[in-house]
């Protein structure tokens, strides 16, 4: 059977802590998700800005001037929070929340299990895998 040291839990570390550090690990999955959200959310406005100007300037080639003059004041590259485009949204969050997150997951797993990732679920892989089954390796 081939050893997976990368994926072993070091020796004397509980069952608790493995799975404490899975729920931290699993809780920076979902912070990966909402960041992911949150750049298509960035370039969604993006987009939606540079496709209301095209608009505008069409309604404005169209005799509509009022009211393409209207919607340029009013909307076109405006903040989408108060005082902020979106690229300083993903920055706050990339270089606060989002970084804080990161590095005390790592200092979690560089503290207790020598900074080995997925012990949770390699485990959880080695309990449900079917030995000697084709598909079912421990390790590629």
């Amino acid at each position: 059977m081939a050893i997976d040291e990368e994926h072993t839990r070091p020796a004397g570390v509980d069952d608790l802590t493995v799975e404490a550090l899975g729920n931290i690990s699993e809780a920076l999955e979902a912070v990966e998700i909402a960041r992911g959200h949150l750049y298509a959310f960035h370039r969604l406005s993006g987009t939606a800005d540079l496709t209301l100007g095209k608009g505008v300037d069409q309604l404005r080639e169209a005799g509509h001037a009022a009211l393409a003059d209207r919607i340029q004041e009013e909307l076109v590259g405006r903040n989408v929070l108060q005082g902020r485009w979106t690229f300083q949204v993903v920055e706050e969050y990339d270089d606060g929340y989002y970084a804080d997150f990161k590095r005390l997951e790592r200092a979690a797993r560089d503290e207790i299990v020598e900074g080995k990732r997925h012990l949770y679920e390699a485990e959880m892989k080695e309990d449900r895998r079917t030995h000697g089954r084709p598909g079912h390796e421990r390790t590629p």
